[in-house]
């Protein structure tokens, strides 16, 4: 028999249990990340998130599970509704609380709907618990954010509301080192990116990389003082803790990096990264000086370099920036997936996104039209 229980903290689901169901090594799944947040302090009521994560258990055994919270604003989402809570607040009609299916913080694409070998059978069970918990409760909707092709699979055959919209990544295509990269682009972006890394050279910074277990406590503190200073230029709450990065340093040391750039002695500047096998995740910068080029530098340069050294396929810098694009980094669908109890505001909600998307595929075609690449079946191959 089949049981459903939704728990308040993820340390609630030992860990071996829940990272056995996890179909691959992306590093935001892992119990050490999603626990993290909450031990050290990233996850509050008070910033919108409460965590309610689902299992699903046969007998005692966990066979399938989803990363779920509570929502009381959309905050650290990446997936932008806030048109929809607006016309519910129009209409009279709470939109918060909403149930969402994600990894907080984190634009990143992944599974969400975690089910082992035999996920594909238990996904459909696990977006229908997620509807029915909803519905029950009387909150407005439930969200699968940044879902993987399986869980998009699902998602869709369950009726749920299809969402897109792109993300810049860069794919290697198997180049030797940054010079053969740089020969795969057109000239013009070519020479502008040498004169941006020449910029940073000549200003006399130096930047490296490096991984967890290689940081001491004194780059700790400047990686989250950077990271803290951006979130406040920006006006936005910086919700992750010093605490939350050296756990993850230890608990996922050779899977968190760093790029640290020096003058001299001194440290000026920083972006942290995380890693699985095959793809490399770039999250947070910051800096004390602004050094022309320099955020370039460190937060995709720095970062191709080491795919090509450590033969990774992908690079995903974050969400957002049309700036990317003449760095190498193309358009890639990023896709979400909502119920809305509503069926007035769900039809609604249906005909506003159909008309989304036939403007974010004339988007595409626009960019792709701009695309750095000299050979454009190479471009149109990401």
């Amino acid at each position: 028999m089949t049981t459903v229980r939704f728990h308040s903290r993820l340390d609630e689901i030992d860990a071996a249990q829940w990272n056995a169901l996890l179909p691959d090594d992306n590093p935001f799944l892992d119990h050490a990340f999603l626990a993290g947040l909450e031990q050290h302090g990233c996850l509050r009521a008070e910033y919108g998130w409460i965590p309610h994560h689902l299992g699903l258990y046969r007998d005692s055994e966990l066979i399938a599970a989803a990363p779920l919270y509570i929502k009381l604003n959309s905050h650290g989402e990446y997936v932008f509704d806030w048109s929809w809570a607006g016309a519910y607040a129009r209409a009279g009609i709470d939109y918060y609380p909403k149930l969402l299916c994600a990894i907080p913080y984190s634009p990143v694409t992944g599974p969400r709907l975690l089910g082992g070998n035999g996920g594909d059978g238990l996904r459909p069970a696990l977006l229908d618990a997620m509807r029915t918990h909803m519905e029950h409760h009387g909150w407005s909707s439930a969200h699968l954010n940044f879902a993987s092709d399986a869980d998009a699979s699902a998602a869709t055959r369950g009726g749920w509301l299809p969402r897109f919209d792109w993300q810049f990544h860069w794919s290697n295509r198997g180049w030797r080192d940054f010079e053969d990269f740089l020969d795969a682009l057109n000239a013009k972006k070519r020479k502008n990116i040498r004169q941006e890394r020449a910029h940073v050279m000549r200003a006399g910074v130096s930047c490296e990389i490096r991984h967890g277990d290689e940081l001491d406590e004194t780059e700790w503190q400047a990686l989250h003082a950077f990271y803290q200073s951006t979130f406040d230029e920006k006006g936005n709450h910086p919700a992750l803790t010093l605490d939350f990065l050296r756990h993850l340093g230890r608990a996922m040391p050779r899977r968190i990096l760093a790029v640290l750039c020096r003058r001299g002695e001194r440290i000026i500047a920083g972006a942290i990264l995380l890693r699985s096998r095959d793809t490399l995740y770039g999250r947070y910068w910051g800096c004390t000086e602004q050094v022309p080029g320099l955020h370039f530098e460190a937060c995709y340069y720095q970062g191709i370099d080491y795919c090509l050294r450590e033969r990774l396929a992908r690079f995903e810098p974050g969400a957002q920036g049309e700036h990317k694009l003449a760095r190498g980094f193309l358009p890639v669908a990023i896709r979400s997936f909502h119920y809305l109890a509503d069926t007035r505001f769900r039809a609604a909600v249906r005909d506003a996104l159909a008309h989304e998307a036939a403007h974010l595929h004339a988007y595409r075609a626009d960019l792709m039209a701009h695309s750095p690449y000299a050979n454009r079946d190479a471009a149109e191959g990401a």
